[in-house]
């Protein structure tokens, strides 16, 4: 029993180094460590989640097909 809770921490332990959000991927034309600069979960998922949301949105704009004037 022991020996499978030990596996089922492991696999926690991996699920959780897959979710960590590495923000100088996100923002690779920084030059700068962001990861240093933004060490709180929270604020990465923050950031990461606003450019998601900005990718979304681009998107939605330029399938509006709408011109410029």
């Amino acid at each position: 029993m022991e020996e499978k809770d030990q596996q089922i921490q492991k696999i926690d332990q991996e699920r959780e180094k897959k979710r960590e959000i590495d923000l100088n991927v996100l923002f690779p034309e920084k030059g700068y460590d962001l990861n240093r600069l933004f060490p709180d979960e929270g604020t990465k998922r923050l950031l990461y989640e606003l450019r998601r949301n900005k990718r979304d949105i681009d998107r939605f704009i330029k399938s509006l097909h709408v011109e410029e004037e």
